[in-house]
Order: structure tokens, then sequence, then C-alpha cells
């Protein structure tokens, strides 16, 4: 796996520079995009789809498929983790690894958390979630090891994927779902999360392979970790905020 180093980074993009940052405009615009539309996106069931759980019993397996598969799709706060965790990783098995690690964890959580009524503050799970990506664009640019901490990257995904899964159930848990086909309906809307996930995932592995065969990859990595970050602080600080002022 391959992880230049901060420094390395600081030093080939001349950061501390103004015109660093007119190289990327386009960063810039795609992040304003993202904090405009939190309100609309993350771990939040949209209107229509909360009506139609809170309206429909018994068996409805495929339709909450796909209403689990139109989550992850949806859901740039997943995405926005996933593609830090992808982001240098070369080798399909390694790929492979880190993203089953968050699939088992995200699946834990999701279907413990609304089967076994565990329940957790929706805006800090949230919050944790945005530390999360964070983590992971911070790890990307060798933040960790200039401070010489050496944390195992792979317990991390596996436990932030536990926490991601919480992010989704506490919402769901606010529905007032039927108790008539529960499990089957939850185990398709794990299904459908994860499939929504893999089909994500794909998409953003198609763009980083094209990426990587321009010269700019390496000439914009430590920026484009630098936006990604941003946007999990600004996740974070939108979710305690709104817990601040919840209670």
């Amino acid at each position: 796996m391959l992880r230049p180093s901060l420094r390395y980074y600081m030093k080939f993009l001349k950061i501390g520079k103004p015109c660093c940052w007119s190289r990327w405009p386009a960063g810039l615009a795609i992040l304003l995009l993202c904090v405009q539309s939190w309100p609309l996106f993350a771990h939040g069931v949209a209107e229509g789809d909360a009506r139609f759980l809170e309206n429909v019993s018994g068996l409805q397996f495929i339709p909450y498929l796909y209403l689990g598969a139109k989550h992850m799709v949806t859901g740039y706060d997943h995405l926005l983790f996933l593609a830090g965790v992808i982001f240098f990783l070369h080798r399909f098995r390694d790929v492979a690894l880190y993203v089953s690690l968050f699939a088992v964890g995200h699946s834990i959580t999701l279907l413990v958390g609304i089967l076994g009524g565990i329940r957790v503050d929706a805006y800090i799970v949230d919050a944790v979630i945005g530390l999360s990506v964070v983590y992971k664009a911070f790890e990307n640019v060798g933040g960790f090891k200039q401070l010489g901490w050496n944390l195992d990257t792979r317990a991390a995904v596996f436990l932030f994927g536990l926490v991601h899964g919480f992010g989704l159930s506490t919402k769901l848990q606010d529905l007032r779902l039927s108790e008539e086909g529960m499990v089957p309906n939850i185990l398709g809307f794990n299904i459908g999360v994860e499939l929504g996930q893999f089909t994500a995932l794909a998409l953003i592995l198609l763009v980083f392979t094209w990426w990587r065969q321009s010269d700019s990859f390496m000439k914009r990595a430590y920026l484009a970790n630098m936006v990604i970050m941003t946007a999990g602080f600004l996740l974070f600080g939108y979710q305690l905020t709104g817990y601040i002022t919840s209670a």
C-alpha cells in the first residue's frame, strides 16, 4: 500500500503558498455542494421513504432491499470514508480486505441496533462518523507517522464500520416500523446497503483507476485528502451543533 509522507506532499505541492488552492477550484466547489446538501443526505431517511416504511406491514423484502441500496448510494459520509480507505490501495485483495472489514462492522451494528433495540444518540454517532472521515484522510497524508503513532488501519476501519452501522440503525429506530416481517425486512435492508456500497465502490474505483494514470494523481493527492478531511470536520461540527441545540 502506497502512503507518501506528509512532508513529501508539503514539499511537492509547496503548501502554504496561495497559488496551490487556485489549482483545485473543482474540489472546493464539490466541498461546498456537500455542505449545502447535508440536511438532505447522510444517514437520514427521505420523507417519502419514511412514510412508506411506516405504512407497510408484513414481508417487504424487495422494497427494503431497494431502500437499503438507495441509502448507501446517496450516503456521502459513507462514500467519503470509503474513498479515503481505498485512496492508495492498488491491489484488489487489499481493497477487498478493507471493504469487507467495513461491511462486517456496518452489518453487525445495523442488525443488532434495530433487532436488539440498542439506541445511540444520532447526533453523536454522526459526529463520530465525521471524525472517521477526518481520521482516514489524515492517515492518508502520513499525519500519524509524523506524530510517531503506529495505528492498526484494519482495526480502525472495522471499528468505524461499527459506528457507521449505528448511524443508520438510529434513524430507522425513529420510525414506527411494523413488527410483522421485521427480521427478513431488516435483513433485506442490510443486503441492500451492502449491494449499494459495492456499486458505489466500483464507481469510485473506476474514477481512481483513471486518475492514477495521470501525473496529476500524485500532485493532487495531498490536496484531495485535505478536501476530504475538511468535509469530515464540517460534518463533525454540523452534527455537534445539532446535538447541542437539541439538548
